[in-house]
């Protein structure tokens, strides 16, 4: 009765990891460490491996087997949006190729409970400020149809053979639960803004002209250990026998705007923090910001941190 956690090592993964084993359930981790640091989850066994490659599905069924693993969290994914748009069939072979491995090796193996991080980056340019699970999706970049497709191929995976599958749609994920588990990718706003504190820089705002209450884009930012407890809420709920929906929204339900992300910031640190303004970034909408009522009516999952804890941890976890 072991959890399979791909990308474990990973920034969100590593917070699985840990949930996990504190409750008390057995864990494995796959992880090909190109961005995950094996230090983050302890003596939990690690199986170095990246999916995508040839022979990947039999070393998976091989790892099935060794540890009775009976369900999988799969996080292993390249998501970087700018990355995507230079390297699109890469993002392809990786994000679906890989899933497609761990599937094959899933039916072989007959482990039958799959949590699939999606993404917001699904929903595209919504013509709505809160987003539910039922709106059409239509990704405008190749990370967010790489991971839309993910979804397709779980839901057919389903009807084809039985898989219990559940996917996840995060929306802003930041901050840390634990100190030696924050982020160290520079590749959103909250880890870019303490950079640029770091570095004595100003932080970069794209456009302060939207219509928003201060012209800057409002987002979900989700505490990236409420986003993990999410994941125990999903699998806890792929043994129910009644399972009406497959796809769930996380987030917060709230937006934050990015001046106010940089205002508390700068409130938490006691640093004053003077952005630049650059113009608006193409591709960009105004406010996402997920319906999170879904998840809480269904799982019984609610955030229970805001955007103060979140900074608050990283600079704890930062000083």
């Amino acid at each position: 009765m072991t959890v399979l956690v791909t990308g474990g090592a990973g920034y969100i993964g590593s917070h699985v990891v840990r949930l996990l084993a504190n409750r008390g359930d057995a864990v494995v981790v796959v992880d090909d460490l190109s961005e995950g640091i094996a230090s983050r989850i302890g003596d939990t066994p690690l199986v170095q491996l990246d999916l995508a490659t040839v022979g990947a599905k039999d070393k998976l069924v091989e790892t099935f087997k060794n540890f009775d693993v009976t369900s999988v969290v799969h996080l292993a994914a390249r998501k970087k949006v700018g990355e995507s748009v230079e390297r699109p069939d890469w993002y392809q072979e990786q994000n679906v190729g890989g899933l497609e491995n761990l599937l094959a090796a899933m039916k072989e193996a007959s482990v039958d409970k799959l949590v699939f991080s999606s993404s917001a980056a699904t929903y595209g340019i919504p013509d709505a400020d809160q987003v539910n699970e039922d709106f059409d999706c239509k990704p405008i970049n190749p990370y967010g149809q790489t991971k839309l497709d993910g979804e397709h191929l779980a839901q057919a995976a389903a009807a084809d053979w039985g898989l219990r599958e559940v996917s996840l749609r995060y929306f802003n994920v930041a901050g840390t639960g634990w100190d030696d588990l924050v982020d160290t990718q520079i590749a959103n706003l909250v880890p870019i803004i303490f950079k640029s504190l770091a570095e004595g820089k100003a932080p970069k705002v794209f456009g302060n002209d939207w219509p928003t209450k201060d012209g800057t884009c409002v987002r979900d930012y989700v505490h990236v250990l409420d986003l993990a407890e999410a994941h125990l809420s999903a699998l806890d709920y792929l043994d129910g026998a009644e399972r009406e929906f497959d796809v769930f929204n996380v987030g917060t339900g709230e937006g934050s705007s990015v001046l106010e992300v940089i205002n508390t910031v700068a409130s938490v640190t006691g640093k004053e923090i003077t952005p630049d303004i650059e113009p608006r970034r193409a591709g960009d909408p105004a406010f996402l910001c997920a319906d999170v009522s879904r998840i809480e009516t269904v799982l019984h999952w609610r955030a229970r941190h805001n955007l103060q804890d979140i900074i608050a941890s990283v600079w704890k976890a930062l000083g």
